[in-house]
């Protein structure tokens, strides 16, 4: 039996997708912390691609960025905002980078010939990766994406029933995410999904510990009673997952339940009681704050909001920290094109212009800068925020009208923003970190430091000369506008290598964008200080 000493729970999930396995892991994981255990957590990704990076947000919401560049799921980014940590690569991987990890150790003669195999060769390199993740920690929880009995799934499975036996029963234990569908018109909740879901697991050789029932309906005694002598599970290991009116009440609600006795029983932990004043303060402030506001979220991705996931926590984190309720008004900035800004954000008490890839809108997000800027309205432009914030300044403060981005022209006389590559060839600077996508492109990836300039937006926000922040773009400022920006009145206040980080307008109560992501670092318990200097920013607006 191996020496290992970290303990392991596997979140799985039954009947269907989206059931919140990944607010599960990170709930639990989030009360397993505040005992004082060393929480790990892992999201294993069955599908055949190598990471989300290539993948539309249309197809699988956000790509969230670890701090060290790797493009993850985004469950990753509820696991950091739950759990206060920050993670990297060895905290996602995919069925794809398994598969390809494993054939070019084939290659290499690594497997001294043999004929490779799901089972030894696969779930090895599965097992390796688990292991490897829990390195340091006194428990890792391992969520497995999609549903028991999918095809993609199965050696991770494998994987799993295998490490119960080579770690012994005190270190593993088994959670399955199901469904409790109401039947409106027999007014029940019917069991027979879960009993299957759960069969189908046992099958395969796994049986679950406890069981976790996503229910929009309050659930009896009776029935998570018929659920645990069915699926031969105990009692108090049957949780009930109401929908909450925020995901971060759901740790409350499982700790309400009791959900650590039969966890720490089951893995033989000690000291179960955790200290959760904080955030349950935290949590009342979300759900019952004592005051409101209202943002214009612009961006081109509004039919699927999962793309801004990151982006609409962080303001709930800072509005939870103002005890403030921040509204968000979604604006689609091809409408703001085609109908101008004023119809849509002459009620808001903030601006803010998210990042994106494409031509599409772009028009519209200049439009909605400008009237920011005009009408002083606190204004936070990211990543491509901000770069539309310098062509607009560019456009209506310099006068240089056909001013604007190689990514929309790439002939363009007056590129106020460029291809990354063109710095690197210009500056011959080696500490720009940036990966090469399988697509062609140049991306810089991943967390960079940032000095702020003194007397800034920026400064004050932070606190602090130097800061870290992550991202995630092709391209960058043009550091020739900058004399000319600087002059009228565009203040570079934020500096990476040579790099543009950040950029403020001197005669404006509040105005700042920003080439990082600052969402990918904010957390319920210490909101990001520049998105939470913006909603203050629109808060002091209002009043």
């Amino acid at each position: 039996m191996s020496e290992n000493k970290t303990k392991y729970i596997f979140v799985t999930g039954g009947v269907l997708s989206s059931l919140g396995k990944g607010i599960t892991a990170a709930s639990i994981g989030t009360l397993l912390k505040h005992t004082g255990q060393r929480v790990g957590v892992l999201k294993l990704d069955p599908y055949i691609n190598v990471d989300p990076g290539t993948m539309s947000p249309l197809e699988h919401g956000e790509v969230f960025v670890t701090k060290d560049g790797a493009e993850t799921d985004l469950d990753l980014g509820h696991y950091e905002r739950f759990l206060d940590t920050s993670l990297t690569q060895n905290n996602n991987f995919t069925t794809g980078l398994v598969y390809k990890t494993v054939i070019e150790n084939e290659r290499k003669g690594k497997y001294l010939g043999k004929t490779i195999q799901v089972v030894p060769h696969i779930v090895n390199e599965i097992k390796d990766r688990i292991v490897k993740a829990g390195e340091n920690k006194d428990i890792l929880i391992v969520e497995l994406g999609g549903t028991t009995g999918d095809i993609e799934g199965l050696p991770f499975l494998e994987t799993i029933r295998q490490m119960k036996h080579e770690f012994g029963k005190t270190q593993v234990m088994n959670i399955h995410v199901t469904l409790l569908p109401y039947i409106k018109a027999a007014g029940e909740l019917k069991t027979k999904p879960t009993q299957h879901s759960v069969q189908e697991l046992r099958r395969i050789g796994i049986a679950p510990h406890m069981l976790v029932l996503r229910a929009e309906v309050p659930v009896s005694t009776e029935i998570k009673r018929k659920i645990a002598y069915s699926c031969d599970v105990d009692e108090d290991s049957v949780i009930v997952a109401a929908d909450a009116p925020t995901i971060y009440q759901v740790p409350l609600n499982f700790l309400d339940q009791d959900i650590l006795t039969p966890i720490c029983k089951q893995l033989d932990l000690h000291d179960c009681q955790p200290n959760m004043d904080k955030w349950r303060d935290l949590v009342h402030k979300i759900i019952m704050p004592s005051d409101s506001m209202k943002i214009a979220f612009v961006g081109k991705y509004l039919d699927l909001k999962e793309s801004y996931k990151s982006l609409t926590e962080a303001l709930i984190h800072a509005g939870a920290h103002l005890d403030t309720k921040v509204e968000i008004k979604w604006v689609d900035s091809e409408k703001v094109e085609d109908d101008g800004a004023q119809k849509y954000l002459s009620d808001c008490d903030g601006i803010l212009v998210a990042g994106g890839f494409g031509g599409r809108g772009v028009e519209g997000k200049i439009q909605a800068i400008q009237y920011a800027r005009e009408n002083k309205i606190p204004f936070l432009g990211i990543c491509l925020g901000m770069q539309l914030a310098m062509v607009e300044f560019a456009r209506n403060v310099l006068g240089i009208n056909d001013a604007t981005s190689v990514e929309f022209d790439e002939n363009t006389p007056n590129p106020i923003i460029y291809l990354i590559d063109e710095f690197i060839d210009a500056s011959g600077s080696k500490q720009v970190r940036t990966t090469t996508s399988p697509m062609g492109g140049t991306m810089r990836l991943g967390e960079y430091e940032c000095e702020t300039k003194e007397g800034s937006n920026l400064r004050a926000a932070y606190g602090s000369k130097v800061i870290y922040e992550r991202h995630r773009h092709r391209y960058e400022a043009n550091p020739k506008y900058r004399e000319a920006l600087e002059a009228k009145g565009m203040e570079i206040t934020g500096e990476s290598d040579g790099l543009i980080e950040a950029v403020e307008v001197k005669d404006h109560p509040w105005f700042l964008g920003v080439q990082f992501h600052p969402e990918f670092t904010s957390r319920l318990q210490n909101a990001n200080p520049s998105i939470l200097a913006f909603v203050n920013a629109a808060l002091q607006h209002k009043k």
